[in-house]
């Protein structure tokens, strides 16, 4: 079939291809998500993209491959955050979306209470530098361990590094000031607000994590459920940081937008890791598990 890419890559076992306890997982159960084949390109970008994979992977090996990809996707992704900067910059100052800011911060003003700011400062510290990383770290290795794999070690730590270049950049870039402190919930933060780092780590974070599970569940409810809950945390994380006065409205939405873009590239990217090992593996040819 002329969208089928098995067509437009020949057979080839790269280096690495085998004594890897986790293949036959990977290959029985990460390659489908239902009855979709996601090492099936029907573009022909896409099929580009996994012809360049499968040419890499003949040199480095698939997890080779993979880590340059990445490597490769996150420089893309701070050239987004850069280019993304200077729209932002030009909307704010035309008063765009940034008309919402004042608005929501004097909303969010209204709804606080002792209770609400204790219990969304102690919510949004799970997102923070500290709950976030020990999080994904504990995720990452229990994952790691039951698939017998270094797939998530790679993913985990390729998403968090990238959310980290992305939010550094931005505030080095950019350099908005914070809500005043007199609008904002003591402990104070004093780094640029554009974007919101806690925002942006908890989008990738979750929605990794959300992907990696999905990847392994038969349910269709169950897949729901997963991705329900991953946006309901990252949602509800951003929405916070406007709530406690440390981020404007429009520091939140830039980064959900900028983390749904890395995220797009580190399952692009895992996706054509799954292509290469499935060109690499021609005996595991099998179909979705059953459900």
């Amino acid at each position: 079939m002329a969208d089928d890419q098995h067509d437009h890559i020949p057979p080839h076992r790269p280096p690495g291809a085998t004594h890897d306890p986790g293949l036959p997982g990977e290959m029985r159960e990460d390659r489908f998500v239902g009855e979709e084949d996601l090492t099936r390109w029907r573009s022909p970008i896409g099929r580009s993209l996994a012809r360049a994979a499968h040419a890499l992977a003949a040199r480095l090996g698939p997890h080779g491959a993979l880590i340059l990809i990445l490597v490769l996707g996150g420089l893309i992704a701070v050239l987004l955050t850069v280019l993304f900067s200077e729209v932002y910059e030009s909307v704010t100052e035309a008063d765009g979306v940034a008309g919402l800011d004042h608005p929501l911060l004097e909303t969010a003003l209204g709804l606080r209470s002792p209770f609400a700011d204790s219990a969304v400062t102690a919510y949004t510290d799970v997102g923070g530098v500290i709950g976030m990383p020990i999080l994904a770290l504990v995720i990452m290795f229990v994952l790691a361990f039951r698939r017998k794999s270094w797939t998530p070690v790679i993913l985990m730590l390729a998403a968090a590094g990238g959310s980290l270049l992305m939010t550094i950049a931005g505030k080095q870039l950019f350099g908005r000031s914070r809500p005043p402190l007199a609008d904002a919930v003591p402990p104070y933060e004093y780094s640029p607000s554009f974007p919101s780092g806690h925002t942006l780590n908890a989008f990738v974070i979750a929605g990794i994590v959300a992907y990696l599970l999905i990847l392994r569940q038969h349910s269709r409810r169950a897949r729901v459920l997963t991705m329900t809950i991953a946006a309901l945390f990252a949602f509800t994380i951003g929405l916070s940081r406007v709530f406690l006065g440390h981020h404007w409205f429009t520091d939140v939405l830039a980064a959900w937008i900028l983390g749904a873009a890395w995220l797009s590239l580190v399952i692009t990217a895992h996706r054509l890791y799954l292509t290469v090992r499935h060109h690499a593996s021609p005996a595991m040819d099998t179909g979705p598990p059953a459900t």
